[in-house]
Formats: structure tokens, C-alpha cells, sequence
């Protein structure tokens, strides 16, 4: 005879009497699901191996289990967490809760391209059955805790089938509202949690909600289940939430894949516990099965220790190389990555708190934990450091006389009776706690005044309104005291009125006070390699990092060269990390200079989760640079322009020539590749930072830049044409591959280019867009194939056509953009743009403005403030001088000089050039006069000289004419060779 025969006698009497009959399948009838959940409960309690269920940050549950543990003293306990997880839970005593557990990974194998990088986490607070267990078994001698779900890797391998295990959706204006940074602190991670207990029939949990009389089904669940079970025995405690879980279990949509996924995971977790109990050889009797309400009422074949099914094969994992780290949680950051209602976690926080202090029990703590008020998860000390590990050898636990007696004299568990505990606890009224005048009236006057601290006109009046509508709401709900959410409702409708004053909105306010939203801290000790070593190399600065608050650091170089290591460390977090935690005030890096001052704000305590999260990648910031350059450089979707921003990167944060070598090799391969000239601007802008650079502070420029710039100026020069035709090529990216041409021609040529390449380009380029148009004759202009006057004249016959004239603007925006490679046009453009406005008539001026300032905006606006200062210096300053002034461009030609004829020289120096001709004929060749140089006059001082300088100039005349005449007309280069001789 069944335990619980009586009450489903009970049960299927009610469901007749209730129910209309139909053709629903007999497990669908309300009897039949009625029936299975006593069934379901009582393989629970029948099963060999004691399972204890619980619901994720449960208060109730947390309660329990403290009670259970101090009572069973189990050796074994078994815990629904991945199972990889394992080696994160001895470190938890070096944080502060709550944190989450963490398994990262950016280099996959076995999972879709571009899926990565994938990371699972896992919160942990104080006030849940979980971390009860963990500190139990930890801190007790001979207590053995295993992790028996899916691995993190198996989360990921089942999650397309599943969409199990990632976060709910939130609910709006529920979760997630107004928790700032914090509610981001487990980034996009997918979330697991222990007894995830919702019902998955969506008309179910309205009914619930609608009928309980409440917004959100976290206060549902703790109105109706953690309210009820806190102060419940265990055994009654135990049969209820089985009975719970098998409720959902059973009213779930018809095709559910997540259940199909939960009885994987079931069978996975009852495999893992047979393959330990069979190695370890324990006793089950000795141990405990800790997992959610749901999977506590399995039914599948796999269930129990005495199940005959076919032993389940667990399928191999991936070859992707996970890391596993501690990242600091919050309790919004639990609400808003599980879909809870704001504050739900607080409120649970402090429930927990007041049942543990009204109740008398000592909480498992972890020995050595950092937490509670005047603590701070930052450096151990030694002290500290010799006391846990004297505590751990010793097996002591964490001061809770319980556990310390209960590790001494521990005494083998006995199987106890099963009991109906459900007929009773659901046949019998709640056990209602009356009014406690005395906390809701410190609430009211705790909420008035943290609401005058914030801005809120409230007063002692207020405080009176917040208590009686508290009591009202909670007698509108049927409710005998009121709870933490009719007062947070009753204060928002008293106190809150029309408007928010400040930041924090009175929903937020009521969170703060009723616990606040705790905010964990990973501490030193249990920090990735790479974050203790940012920590210690910041050290000179005298920061405590592991603060949440943003601290102000002046840095004067000049005065402490010993703080330069801690700048150059700066800014490479700045690099790698968000903005926000750190972020320079004042002082910038750019190639070539070193500030000698710099101011920061830093704020890496409040962004704990993203360094530690570097500390997955490498063991110091640097390599983790390095790693980043590498993979930006090298991705498939990389262009040249992004190659060379990450060899100017490499050079400013890294320092060397040997990466910044290998990433400018690259920028050559991508640039040889390319089919497209969309990165040529970029490229250029680059590229010229990059040539200052190495021309100013190396001897030498480096073989890949010179590299560069011969295979840019062929792949340029081959693109052009292409590039002027090309309708889907910008105006602003020929500019851009002229300016590259033409400013590095000088360059390109002593490396061995040829100019014919770039003349022949641009003969061959037929434009057809005005732009366009207007940028190749720049270009023939600057090439010598256009003379000035030439294209003066076209831009007039463009200003006489009628029917040019609204294209106008779009020539002027490519004289502008030819700037950029013909810096020397820009009093042309300024005469050009000054025609217009002088030649054309109102009535096609005025609408034809803003199509010119739409187009200049558009295609050049770093080059527009060129033209402006160019025009200041063109146009008179006042307003006086504008009255006689003329343009230069219409002011009468100046008349031709006749070029004038140098006096012949005089003194030793010509003598000494008459006496020594080689030099002046190497000088002639250079210049292109291949005659031979005879004597230009006489020596001074002799009587012949006259004579010997008369035959020569005769012998020599029609012979050396040609070479005279052009040192005639550049005395200066005599005078250059006088000056070198003189030395």
C-alpha cells in the first residue's frame, strides 16, 4: 500500500467532482495529472538515493538545506552544475559574494564559424541551497561534493536543439530596468542555474498571476511557496516542492523541446552518479543529491539507482579548449540574465537574513570568506593567508558551532519513514504572520528619508500614507501582513507622484533599502595570472583596485620617470577594455610623442569582469595585444588600412620593430590583393603618419615600407582608369589614390618606380562624373599636361553654359578634393568659387547654395578649412580695404623682364675655377651640357691674361656659348660651388 494513498483517493474525488469529462488522453485529464504527480512524489521519496530539491535562490530552500546538512551529515553530495566547473568552487572562499563561475573559450573546434567566443556562467549567492552544500562539503573533512551536470561544452553542443540554458526573455518593466552598469555584469553569457522552477505554459502562469493578485511570477512564487516553506519542516518542505516541480513538469505545452532536453540532461546527471557511486564504492545511504524540483521528478527509464534501463552513453565533447575563471555578479545581474522581477533577489537576500536570525541557525560559511560590512575581496594577508590554510588542514569550517560539532561527531544516517506530510500541509490554512507594525513602520520612515536624499519633496505625512496603503494593498490581496513588494507598490504610488527628480526612480529606492543590490568581488587570490599582474604593476599608483569607486590619478612624468611603466600599462587597458574603465583626462599617445603629464580616471574594480576576462586570453596584457594585432590583421575581411592601423598600434602600445614588421608585411600582401580602392583614403592618411614617423625617429625607414610604397604606386597607377570610369567608386577615393601618387611620388621614384606609369595612367582616364572630371584635370595640371591657364579657361566656359551650371558644385567638390594630392590649386579653387558668385545671377546663385554646401559637406569636409584659410589670405581683412581691392586673378599681367646678365666674376675663386675646370664641366653635365669647358677669363694679377683670355673666348665661342648662356641666367649655381670651395 502506497504512502500517499489516501491523498490520491482525495485527489481523483475532486477531479470528478470538478471535471467535464472529454477525449483528452488519460495523463492529460486533470485526474490523471492529478494522480501523477502523487505518483511522481512518491518515487521521489522511494528512491534509494535521497534527493533533495530545490528552486534557484531560494531562500526556503537555502533553509533547508542548512537544517538537512546539520541533520544527515551526508559524505557525498552530488550537485546539478556542470561538471567541469569542479576546480572553480575552491576558490569561492577568496571572493566576495555573489560571483558567478565561468567557463570562457575564443578558439573553437567543433562548433559553427563564427559562433564564438562562447561563455556559460553560473551565479552563486549566499542565500541558496547551493552554496550551503558547497560550504558544507568544502570546509568538512570527508565530505566528497560532485558536479553531475553536462559539461559546459555539452551546453553548447545541445543548445540548437534546445534553447535550453539561455537567459529568459525579460520581462518589460520588470527585469532589468533602471539597474544600470550592474545588470550588465555577466555580459551575453549564457546562463545555468540550479532549480530553474517557471511554468512553461504561458496561459498557466497568467492564471496564477491574475488569480494570486500580483505583477510578476517572482512575487507570485513568493507570496504563495517561499513564505509558506520557510519556517516548514524538512520533510514537509521536501514533498512540496517535489509536488511543485511535477505540477510544471506535467501542464507544459504539447512538443515542448526544452523537456526533451531536461530528460538528456537527467539521465546525464543519474550516469554520473552511478559511475561514481560505483568507483568510490560509497554508501548511498551517506550521500545527497541536490537538484532542481523539475529533474527531482524525473521520469525517466534512467531514474534511480535501481534502474534496469540501457546504460545512457555520454557523447564526447568538442575540441574546443574552454577556461574557466570566477567574474563578479550582482543581484540585478541575476534578475536581468534569469528574467526575475527587480529586487526579487534582495528581497530573497534579506528574507534569508531575517529567517536565519529569527530561526537561531548558523549558516555554512566558506573559512576564510570575504564578505560582510568593513570587508573587501582585495590582497590576503598573510596572516590571513596562514589561518585558512592552518583552518583547511585542521578541517574546521567557517564558525558555525553546528558545523564545527557536527564535523567532530559525526554519526551515520538513517533511513527515515516516509510520511504524508501533502495531505496536511495542503488541507490544512497557511500559517499567516500577523502584522509586524514595528518593521513596516521603520520601512516607511527609512523610504521617506532616503526619498528627501534623492530629491523627492517627501515628507513625515508621506511616511503615514506609505503605511496605510501598505496594509491596504495587502488586504485588497488577501494577504494577512504586508510584503516587500506591496510596500515597494504603496511607496511608489504615495512618494513618487509625477515625476522622477533624479537618477534613481522610488522602485530602486525601496530595493536599496531592503537590502540593496549586492554587488560581489572576485578577490586577488583567485584572479587570472594577468589580472594579478595589472594589479601589482599599478601598484605605485597607491590605488585599491578592488573598489568599485572611480578613482582620479595625475601622473607627472617629468618629475616620476619611475610612473611610466603604469602609463604605458594605462593605456593599453585602455585599448583593450571598454570604455569606461580607464579613460584618460588629460594627455593623449600618438606616434612620436610622449606627454610629460597625464591625468586618469580609472575604474577597474567597477569592471572586473572584463579584465578577468583578458586573463582568458594570455597571461599579460601585452601578449593579449599582441594576439588581438594578429587576429585583426590576419582576419579574411581585413584591408590594407586595417593592417597599418594595427602596425601604428603595435608601435604605440608595444613598442619594437619586429611586430610592427610582420603587421606591415601584411598590410603589403592585402594591399597587392586588393581589387577595390574603398580603403584608399584610409591607407593614405595612414600611411603618411607612418613615413613621418620612421623618417623622424629611425635612420632608415623599414624594408616593408618602402615595400608599400612601390606596390602602391603600381597598384594605383594600374587602378586609376578603372577607378575614374567606375560610377560606384567615390570622388573622395581617387582623390585619395592621387594624393598617394603624387605626395609619395618623390619617394616611390628613388625606390625605383617610373613616372611614365602614373602619365600614362592618367592619359588613359576618361571621367564622365563632373567630380571626377574636375580631379583629372588636377592631375593633368599637376603632371605639366595642363597648363594653369588652360584650366582656367575651362572653368569659365563651364560658368558661361546655362546648362553646366547646376553641376557646378559638383566640379568644385573635386577641385577641392584635388587638394589633398595638388595642395599648390588652392588659390584656383578659391578664384573659381569666387567667379561664381560674381558671374552668376540671383535667380540661379540662390538655389544653387545649399546643393553646393550639401556637396562639400558630403565629399570634403576635412578639406574644406584648407579653402577657407586659403581665402583669408586672398580676401583684404577689413571692411576698408575691401573698396579698392581687386582680384588677383583680374589684375593686369606684370611686364616680362629681360633676364639680367651677371657681372663675370671676379677674385681668387674664378681663378681658381679657370685653373681647375673639372668641377664646372661636372656641374655642366648634371645639368645637361655635355661640351667641354674652357677658361673663363683670365687670372687676375697676370700682364698675359687679357691677352691668353681674348684667344680662348675666340677659339672657344660658338663652342661654349650654350654654357654660358645658362650659367648666365643661374648665377646662383657658380656661386653654390664658390660657397663649397670656400669651407
Amino acid at each position: 500500500m502506497s504512502t500517499f494513498d489516501a491523498l490520491r483517493e482525495q485527489l481523483l474525488d475532486a477531479a470528478a467532482a470538478f471535471s467535464g469529462g472529454g477525449d483528452a488522453p488519460p495523463a492529460r485529464t486533470l485526474a490523471g495529472i492529478l494522480s501523477g504527480m502523487v505518483d511522481d512524489v512518491d518515487r521521489m521519496l522511494r528512491e534509494e538515493l535521497e534527493i533533495f530539491p530545490v528552486c534557484h535562490h531560494s531562500p526556503a530552500s537555502a533553509l533547508a538545506m542548512t537544517r538537512r546538512l546539520r541533520d544527515k551529515r551526508p559524505k557525498v553530495v552530488y550537485l546539478e552544475l556542470c561538471e567541469d566547473l569542479r576546480p572553480l568552487l575552491d576558490e569561492l572562499r577568496n571572493c566576495r559574494l555573489p560571483v558567478a563561475l565561468q567557463a570562457f573559450a575564443t578558439d573553437l573546434d567543433g562548433f559553427p564559424p563564427g559562433s564564438g567566443p562562447l561563455s556559460v556562467i553560473a551565479p552563486v549567492t549566499e542565500a541558496s541551497a547551493e552554496y550551503q552544500a558547497i560550504a558544507y562539503a568544502l570546509d568538512t573533512p570527508g565530505v566528497e561534493i560532485v558536479l553531475v551536470d553536462r559539461s559546459v561544452d555539452h551546453v553548447f553542443q545541445w543548445l540548437p536543439k534546445e534553447g535550453d540554458g539561455s537567459a529568459p526573455q525579460q520581462e518589460p518593466g520588470e527585469a532589468g530596468d533602471g539597474q544600470g552598469d550592474e545588470a550588465a555584469l555577466h555580459g551575453d553569457a549564457v546562463g545555468v542555474e540550479i532549480g530553474d522552477l517557471r511554468p512553461r505554459f504561458a496561459e498557466l502562469e497568467r492564471h496564477l498571476l491574475h488569480h494570486g493578485k500580483v505583477r510578476h511570477w517572482s512575487e507570485w512564487w513568493d507570496q504563495y511557496v517561499e513564505q509558506t516553506l520557510t519556517g516548514a519542516d524538512y520533510a514537509t518542505y521536501r514533498q512540496a516542492m517535489a509536488l511543485v516541480g511535477s505540477l510544471f513538469r506535467r501542464l507544459r505545452p504539447d512538443g515542448d523541446g526544452r523537456v526533451a532536453v531536461d530528460e538528456e540532461r537527467e539521465r546525464y546527471m543519474w550516469t554520473r552518479i552511478r559511475e561514481h557511486l560505483a568507483a568510490s564504492g560509497a554508501d548511498p545511504a551517506d550521500c545527497l543529491y541536490v537538484c532542481g524540483a523539475f529533474h527531482a521528478v524525473s521520469d525517466v527509464a534512467e531514474f534511480g539507482l535501481r534502474s534496469e534501463a540501457v546504460p545512457y552513453e555520454i557523447g564526447p565533447r568538442t575540441g574546443t579548449r574552454w577556461l574557466y575563471g570566477l567574474i563578479p555578479s550582482s543581484h540585478s545581474a541575476i534578475e536581468a540574465q534569469f528574467g526575475l522581477a527587480q529586487g526579487s533577489v534582495s528581497i530573497a537576500a534579506a528574507t534569508w537574513a531575517k529567517a536565519v536570525k529569527r530561526g537561531g541557525l548558523t549558516p555554512h560559511r566558506l573559512a576564510g570568506q570575504q564578505d560582510g560590512p568593513g570587508k573587501r575581496a582585495g590582497k590576503t594577508t598573510q596572516a590571513a593567508k596562514s589561518g585558512v590554510r592552518a583552518a583547511a588542514r585542521a578541517g574546521a569550517g567557517t564558525g558555525a558551532g553546528a558545523a564545527k560539532t557536527g564535523s567532530a561527531t559525526a554519526t551515520p544516517a538513517v533511513a527515515e519513514p516516509v510520511d504524508d506530510r501533502l495531505s496536511g500541509f495542503l488541507a490544512g490554512p497557511p500559517a499567516l504572520d500577523g502584522l509586524d507594525e514595528d518593521e513596516l513602520r521603520g520601512w516607511c520612515v527609512d523610504i521617506v528619508r532616503l526619498a528627501r536624499r534623492n530629491g523627492y519633496l517627501a515628507s513625515t505625512a508621506d511616511a503615514i500614507a506609505v503605511f496605510e496603503t501598505s496594509i491596504l494593498l495587502a488586504g485588497l490581496r488577501g494577504r494577512a501582513r504586508p510584503t516587500p513588494y506591496d510596500f515597494a507598490d504603496a511607496a511608489v504610488t504615495c512618494i513618487e507622484k509625477d515625476a522622477v527628480p533624479g537618477r534613481r526612480d522610488v522602485r530602486r529606492l525601496c530595493e536599496i533599502l531592503l537590502g540593496g543590490d549586492k554587488i560581489g568581488m572576485v578577490g586577488y587570490e583567485a584572479l587570472p595570472p594577468l589580472v594579478r599582474d595589472v594589479y601589482d604593476r599599478l601598484e605605485p599608483l597607491g590605488l585599491d583596485l578592488t573598489r568599485r569607486t572611480q578613482h582620479r590619478v595625475l601622473l607627472d612624468l617629468k618629475a616620476d620617470p619611475e610612473l611610466e611603466p603604469c602609463s604605458d600599462l594605462l593605456w593599453t587597458l585602455r585599448y583593450l577594455l571598454p570604455e569606461g574603465a580607464v579613460r584618460p583626462i588629460m594627455g593623449a599617445r600618438r606616434l612620436g610623442e610622449r606627454p610629460i603629464q597625464e591625468s586618469w580616471d580609472v575604474a577597474l574594480g567597477k569592471h572586473q569582469r572584463e579584465i578577468i576576462e583578458l586573463g582568458y586570453e594570455g597571461v599579460t596584457v601585452e601578449q593579449v595585444l599582441e594576439q588581438r594585432l594578429r587576429r585583426t590583421a590576419w582576419d579574411p575581411q581585413a584591408t590594407a588600412g586595417v593592417a597599418l592601423a594595427a602596425v601604428e598600434d603595435a608601435i604605440l602600445y608595444l613598442g619594437g620593430r619586429r611586430l610592427a614588421g610582420e603587421l606591415g608585411a601584411r598590410a603589403v600582401e592585402l594591399l597587392a590583393a586588393e581589387r577595390t580602392v574603398d580603403d584608399a583614403p584610409e591607407v593614405l592618411r595612414r600611411i603618411r603618419r607612418l613615413l613621418t614617423y620612421y623618417r623622424s625617429s629611425e635612420p632608415e625607414l623599414p624594408a616593408w615600407c618602402e615595400d608599400f610604397v612601390t606596390a602602391g604606386y603600381a597598384h594605383y597607377c594600374t587602378l586609376l582608369p578603372t577607378a575614374f570610369a567606375d560610377d560606384d567608386t567615390g570622388v573622395r577615393q581617387v582623390g585619395a589614390m592621387l594624393g598617394f601618387l603624387f605626395t609619395l611620388e618623390s619617394l616611390a621614384l628613388s625606390l625605383g618606380c617610373d613616372r611614365a606609369q602614373l602619365e600614362l595612367a592618367v592619359r588613359q582616364s576618361h571621367p564622365r562624373a563632373p567630380a571626377k572630371v574636375a580631379l583629372l584635370w588636377a592631375a593633368q595640371t599637376q603632371l605639366g599636361l595642363l597648363t594653369r591657364e588652360e584650366l582656367r579657361a575651362r572653368c569659365d566656359e563651364l560658368l558661361a553654359n546655362p546648362l553646366v551650371v547646376p553641376a557646378y558644385p559638383l566640379y568644385v567638390s573635386g577641385f577641392v578634393q584635388a587638394l589633398e594630392p595638388v595642395p599648390g590649386l588652392a588659390p584656383f579653387v578659391v578664384e573659381a568659387l569666387s567667379k561664381a558668385f560674381a558671374w552668376l545671377p540671383d535667380p540661379v546663385l540662390l538655389p544653387w547654395l545649399p546643393k553646393l554646401i550639401t556637396t562639400l559637406r558630403r565629399h570634403a569636409p576635412e578639406l574644406v578649412p584648407v579653402l577657407v584659410r586659403e581665402a583669408g589670405r586672398t580676401f583684404p581683412g577689413t571692411l576698408a580695404e575691401l573698396d579698392a581691392w581687386t582680384p588677383p586673378w583680374e589684375r593686369p599681367a606684370a611686364p616680362a623682364r629681360k633676364p639680367r646678365t651677371a657681372p663675370a666674376p671676379r677674385g681668387p675663386v674664378p681663378a681658381l675655377l679657370t685653373r681647375h675646370p673639372q668641377a664646372c664641366d661636372a656641374m655642366a653635365a648634371l645639368l645637361g651640357c655635355t661640351a667641354e669647358w674652357g677658361s673663363a677669363g683670365p687670372e687676375p694679377g697676370s700682364e698675359h691674361g687679357a691677352e691668353r683670355g681674348s684667344e680662348h673666348r675666340s677659339e672657344h665661342r660658338s663652342e661654349h656659348g650654350e654654357v654660358r648662356a645658362l650659367l648666365t641666367r643661374h648665377p646662383a649655381t657658380t656661386g653654390a660651388v664658390a660657397a663649397l670651395l670656400r669651407r
